[in-house]
Parts: structure tokens; sequence; C-alpha cells
């Protein structure tokens, strides 16, 4: 059952994460994928690019997660693998640009993988 609440820890932290571009353009990722899933039922053709859909790809696989009783090493290893592009990517850009904002809010998502990563090995789950 702990799992469970570390599964949920991540999606909830990869809500979390900051973006900012250009000189104006800033958002969190829970507002971008709210109007990613809105272009996904208005126009697909917009949004496929593969850090979208990867990203998006991988917290569906741990809502899966959640849902379903018994959870399984390989999904859960392939989904916080999928978020995690998105986040390597972020912190890469918030270490060349010594953006304090983007590093920080990538730190709680990787604390939280890190640890759930720790607990999925030493548990005897599939």
């Amino acid at each position: 059952m702990r799992l469970k609440y570390l599964v949920f820890l991540i999606i909830l932290s990869s809500f979390i994460g900051y973006l900012e571009w250009g000189t104006e353009s800033k958002t969190f990722l829970i507002i971008a994928e709210a109007e990613i899933i809105h272009k996904i039922i208005t126009h697909p053709s917009s949004v496929i690019h593969p850090f979208i859909l990867i990203p998006l790809l991988g917290q569906l696989l741990l809502v899966y997660q959640l849902i379903k009783n018994k959870l399984q090493k390989i999904i859960l290893y392939l989904a916080i693998s999928c978020i995690a592009l998105l986040f390597i990517f972020m912190l890469f850009i918030a270490i060349t640009t010594l953006n304090l904002k983007i590093l920080l809010s990538v730190m709680p998502f990787f604390v939280v993988s890190i640890y759930t990563l720790y607990s999925i090995k030493k548990s005897p789950i599939n």
C-alpha cells in the first residue's frame, strides 16, 4: 500500500514542474497538460511530439497502476522513465540557464522517484 502512495506522489510531483521560455512565457506542467488534453480532443495533430506524448503516457501508466489491485514493477519502471525524460531535459535547461525556479520545481519529482525506485527494488511485487 505504501507504494501506491508513492506512485500518487510521483503523479503530483510531475504536475509542479515549471517551464519558462522566451521573455514572458511561463507555466506549470499541470496547466500545460490541461491545454494538451483539450488539444488532443479538439486538434490531435497539434500535440504529436515526443516530449508531449511520452511523459503523458508515463502519467497514464501511473494512474493505471493506482487503479489496479496489484502493482507491476515493469510498468512502474516504464512510467517513471517516460516522465523522467521530460524532467531530465528540464533539469538540463535549469542548470545551463541557471534558472533556480525550474531547478527547484524538478527536485520533488526526482526525490520521490528515486525513493520509489528504491522501494520497488526492495518490495516483493512482480
